[in-house]
């Protein structure tokens, strides 16, 4: 199976190394003609609004769009949860309205504010461990909406058919559980 992850900015190489740890071949993905050789997507941390401006040079959102109905999978961390919303706030960005979530940009604070923190997702085993960093929160999700990750009781790992989204970094904690569990839903 090969998994791209969007590489134009944020830590997509910690990512492939992830998804190469679970099992699958990684595919860093630059240009939208690269997305029809994956059977899934992982769209990284980074800065969003910085994405936005880098994916203005090829048609992203129609491609991911079409991508999604096709059936294939999309995992958004950080940033990339914020790119697969439904609605973005503080302040609003435009989004790709893949997963019925309401995300508040930096919405535990500044860079000063990140952190490190276990996440309750007993579908994963138990507890992973997620960095933190300028992270975004969902502040609703909709009934489709399945929250498989928790931090004390607030929802920060869902999912949705066939898209998950986190508001924490797993790539950079050496925890594959979140990638192996993105390998079995893009299969």
């Amino acid at each position: 199976m090969t998994i791209g992850v969007l590489a134009l900015q944020g830590d997509f190489a910690a990512h492939a190394a992830a998804l190469r740890r679970a099992g699958a071949a990684a595919l860093e993905v630059r240009h939208v003609s690269q997305l029809p050789g994956i059977q899934g997507l992982v769209i990284p941390g980074g800065e969003s609004t910085a994405l936005l401006k880098l994916m203005a040079a090829e048609p992203w959102f129609e491609a991911l769009r079409s991508f999604a109905q096709r059936g294939r999978a999309l995992l958004g961390t950080c940033a990339g949860a914020i790119l697969l919303a439904r609605e973005v706030r503080r302040p609003g960005q435009p989004s790709l309205g893949l997963i019925d979530v309401v995300v508040e940009r930096n919405g535990y604070g500044r860079q000063v504010d990140s952190f490190e923190a276990d996440v309750e997702a007993p579908s994963l085993g138990g507890v992973i461990h997620g960095a933190f960093i300028r992270a975004p929160r969902f502040v609703a999700t909709g009934p489709g909406v399945e929250v498989i990750g928790r931090r004390g009781g607030e929802p920060v790992l869902v999912r949705q058919g066939r898209v998950m989204a986190s508001t924490f970094h797993p790539e950079i904690t050496f925890d594959d559980s979140l990638h192996r569990t993105f390998l079995s839903t893009a299969a």
